[in-house]
């Protein structure tokens, strides 16, 4: 598991900012150690474990980049066309087999080498073939169409670096450079539960006064679009033993212990002194909205090890958007990658609001495209923190800094896709 200590979750002041919530989360943390070797198909979506250093060069020749004439700049007229015998042909896959003699052309295709002593290329769509003749148009540039050796890649070189999530374009990479497998890190464990006697699982008899879990659900579909290994552990009810129980098990193999609901002060809120009674809790009170009640934590586990423990509101859009905030990228750090905040694109704002200043809030909203073909934002007409319909009807959220306190309709603000926070 991951190295963890009760300081780096200690804090005992007010409201606490996202940023500043973060850095004290991510200061001296050490992810989790173990690594595996899987095929290239298998590894995409996992975190890298070290460096990728080309084997060689990429492209390992000098080659062209389109189908066309392949020449000598030295032989191009500066004025006017040139005329130029072709002396030769030059398939892709194929040895050049011949060299460019002094005011001679080559046919050459896309990939092919180059011809010794040619040093560019004229696409064949520009240039006039005329019997076993080329004309070719004046412009060129010397190098034109053409790729020197190792132009992507020098020999040597990282092409992929530790903690780089491995997307597609990173497997074209390492396909290119000839590998087979990578090294990457172990996925990260995550216990998930969900808190509250008046809650209940989809296919269960429904009380009276009762809701269907929903957090837990889309907590696992958020973990596991992001890497993680989850495992579920259901839903506990209001009963601090029962909680504090749970906690310590689950302490034992995972890496991150991820609640919802039962953090706040209330008298049934159990999960904050059954943390306290297990392991390490400080109650970190977020300057967000919404969502500020998030708490975390350490649960020591055999061996010396420990399971963070990462407490989220009861409310579906405060786990959401907490989630997203501080979940997110703590999960990537302790499995090793490299966390980025996601970057707001500019909006117009289709609506006014008002807020208080030193909190981040975040505003569900929809883009549309205004008569004069700028992207608006326009606000979700319901913004309470339990409406799970404003998070499926709105393409994603305007993020509100803490200084701001007020924005009116017309003015640019910060949008982020949904797809960037899952």
């Amino acid at each position: 598991m991951a190295q963890l200590s009760s300081d780096q979750f200690a804090f005992g002041g007010g409201l606490l900012s996202i940023d500043d919530a973060l850095a004290r989360v991510n200061c001296d943390l050490v992810p989790v150690a173990q690594t595996q070797i899987l095929p290239l198909l298998d590894a995409e979506g996992r975190i890298l474990a070290g460096d990728v250093v080309a084997g060689y060069d990429l492209p390992p020749f000098f080659n062209s980049a389109v189908d066309g004439y392949a020449v000598r700049f030295a032989d191009l007229l500066k004025q006017g066309e040139t005329v130029l015998p072709v002396a030769g042909r030059v398939a892709a896959g194929a040895l050049a087999g011949c060299s460019i003699g002094q005011g001679e052309a080559v046919r050459i295709f896309t990939g092919a080498p180059m011809p010794d002593g040619s040093d560019t290329v004229f696409m064949q769509e520009d240039a006039r073939r005329e019997g076993d003749k080329v004309v070719l148009p004046r412009g060129l540039k010397p190098g034109a169409n053409s790729r020197p050796a190792g132009e992507d890649l020098a020999k040597g070189s990282v092409a992929l670096h530790d903690g780089q999530l491995v997307t597609p374009e990173a497997l074209a990479l390492a396909a290119a450079l000839g590998l087979t497998d990578l090294s990457v890190r172990r996925k990260v464990r995550v216990a998930v539960f969900s808190t509250g006697d008046e809650i209940v699982s989809p296919g269960n008899p429904l009380g009276p006064a009762q809701l269907f879990d929903s957090n837990r659900f889309m907590l696992q579909s958020l973990l596991r679009r992001l890497g993680a290994e989850v495992t579920d552990l259901g839903i506990l009810g209001d009963d601090q033993a029962v909680v504090a129980r749970a906690l310590a098990e689950a302490a034992q193999g995972h890496d991150l212990i991820l609640t919802s609901g039962g953090v706040s002060t209330g008298e049934e809120d159990h999960v904050k002194a059954a943390v306290e009674q297990v392991g390490t809790l400080a109650l970190w009170r977020l300057a967000i909205k919404p969502g500020r009640p998030v708490a975390m934590g350490v649960i020591p586990a055999s061996g010396g090890e420990a399971a963070a423990f990462i407490g989220l509101p009861g409310n579906p859009v405060a786990v959401f958007v907490t989630f997203a905030n501080i979940v997110r990228p703590f999960l990537a750090a302790l499995g090793g990658g490299r966390p980025q905040a996601p970057l707001a694109l500019p909006v117009r704002s289709a609506f006014d609001y008002r807020k208080k200043e030193g909190r981040r809030e975040y505003v569900r909203v929809q883009l549309n495209r205004a008569a004069d073909g700028v992207v608006e934002a326009q606000k979700h007409p319901r913004e309470g923190a339990g409406i799970i319909t404003s998070l499926t009807e709105t393409d994603g959220l305007v993020e509100l800094p803490e200084s701001v306190t007020q924005i009116q309709a017309g003015e640019m603000v910060g949008f982020l896709a949904y797809a960037l926070l899952r």
